[in-house]
Order: structure tokens, then sequence, then C-alpha cells
């Protein structure tokens, strides 16, 4: 059996489909096919507050492409969502209306906290120790989102629009960065030594480049220090001389921030990056969904 998760982003749209395996009663998925199309819907929607023609075309496209894929593959089950750009984009919805005339996919726009809910969802902590603290922190094209985990239990979750698409475009506010480190002080207040959970395409990215082992957690000395060296290169020479892609080179800086600032606000020492987004918080979430007895 096959599921498909796709995600709308504000700097890419990606397709994973997974193979979902049943063991002694027990779900997992094992991940088959991952694709990524960097479409930065973001650009349009936070300066704009529209998606415009050519972006449209564009996400059509690559939609019908997902749908040929996920029939090939006879996929079983899919859910897709958009996040924070097409929230922001007064066309949101007409676009969306349009991939489901045109390549036959269900778009659903989803708020902020659906959007953190799918994410931990993925379930990040699965070989972390649950007795302590955890910071989940995902960092989107157009939003940032944070929920606070103590004792396994969700103590607090929130969106916020800070992402690195609207920081690159000078739509963050700063307002919206206040609001983020209050959000933080406020609900850590009291706990100590809590740990930092990473999860999206930029942190994934920074934990290959700084050559920790797996499994092990990334120190916020270390990220500090990757972050003041990538951000020593041009544009340029990030994409050239680092070979990082080019839809990545220009993100990674602002993601790097908003990392940082999140971690001392909220005095985390060390980040875990066990290598899963949105779209594996959608498989989980077809699985929870369709089986009563979950990993």
């Amino acid at each position: 059996m096959r599921y498909a998760a796709i995600d709308v982003g504000s700097n890419a749209v990606r397709l994973l489909i997974a193979e979902i395996i049943e063991n002694n009663g027990s779900i997992s998925f094992k991940k088959n096919t991952l694709i990524r199309v960097p479409v930065r819907l973001g650009d349009d929607a936070f300066l704009q507050k529209n998606i415009s023609e050519k972006k449209t075309t564009d996400l059509i496209k690559s939609m019908q492409a997902f749908r040929n894929l996920m029939d090939v593959y006879k996929v079983t089950d899919y859910m897709a969502c958009a996040t924070s750009a097409m929230r922001e984009a007064l066309n949101g919805q007409e676009v969306a209306d349009k991939i489901m005339t045109e390549a036959g996919i269900n778009l659903q726009i989803v708020h902020g906290e659906t959007e953190a809910k799918i994410i931990y969802a993925s379930h990040a902590e699965v070989n972390i120790d649950k007795s302590k603290n955890y910071l989940y922190i995902d960092v989107g094209g157009g939003s940032t989102e944070l929920s606070l985990f103590s004792n396994g239990e969700l103590l607090a979750s929130q969106s916020f629009n800070l992402g690195t698409i609207r920081i690159l475009d000078n739509q963050d506010k700063d307002e919206t960065w206040n609001e983020m480190k209050d959000f933080i002080r406020e609900h850590t207040k009291g706990l100590k030594n809590i740990f930092g959970i990473g999860t999206g395409g930029n942190i994934n990215k920074l934990f290959k480049l700084s050559q920790e082992k797996d499994g092990t957690a990334l120190s916020y000395i270390k990220l500090r220090a990757l972050y003041n060296y990538l951000d020593s290169f041009s544009l340029k020479d990030r994409i050239n001389v680092l070979g990082l892609n080019q839809d990545r080179a220009d993100v990674i800086i602002p993601a790097c921030e908003i990392y940082l600032t999140v971690l001392k606000c909220a005095n985390i020492k060390s980040i875990y990056v066990p290598t899963v987004g949105m779209v594996d918080g959608i498989i989980q979430t077809l699985i929870e969904k369709n089986y009563t007895t979950v990993r």
C-alpha cells in the first residue's frame, strides 16, 4: 500500500510517495519517492497578495505531474496541504479550485495551527527521551511553527508569519519577531534543559553541512559558526563554490537567523535534526486516519 503527501509551501512544492509497512500490528512507512519543485509562491503572495498567472500555471503543471506519478505508483490515499503563501494570497482558494479542476487534486489551505499539528505528527521525537523538554521549530518560506513539549505532552503551539521568503522580500515585521520571542519566554519559563527539534529543508541542509553524525545534536555554537561561514560568501559563491541549489542558497541565511533567534531566546544549547518535514507529518496523519493501531 502506498500513500502520498503533497506540501505546497512558500518556497517549494513537494511530493512524497511512501510505502506503508504493517508489522505485528504496528504501522510505519518507508519513503519511496520525494520530489521537490522550487515554484516559490511566496514572492507573489507576500508582495502582491496574489498568486500570478505564471506561478499559477507552474503550480498546476507541478500538480498534474504529481497526479500522474500518484496514478502510476497506484497511491491508495493522499493528502495535499497548502501553507503560508496560499493562506495569504487573496486568490488562494481560486487557485486551489483550478488545481482540483485541472489536476484532480484536492488541495486544502490549512491554518498555521493545523500546519504545526501536522509537522509534529511526523513523530520526529520518536527516538528521543520523552521525559525531557523539547521545542519543535519548523521554519518555512512564509511561517515558523513552534510547538513546546514536556514529558511527551504538548504545552503550547503557535504559528508566526515569519519565514525565509518573507524576510528576503522585507515583509517580516518587528512586532512578529517580538510576538515570537514573547511566546517563547512565556511558555519556557520554569522549564530547564530544553532541547530543540528542527524540521524543514533548511535545517536539514544545515545539519548536512555541519557534518555531524546522524542522531547527534547540532550545538547552538556550531550553528552560529556555520551561519557566519555561509554569510561570508556571496549568493553567487554559495551556489558556485559551496554547491548549494539556487533556491536554497538565498533562503538558508534567513532560516539560520530564525533558528538562532529561537534557540537563544529559549536558552537552548543544541538542536536535533531528524530530517523530517511537513510531508512526513502528512503521511503519519494519513496513517492515523486509516489505522486504529499506530506506531
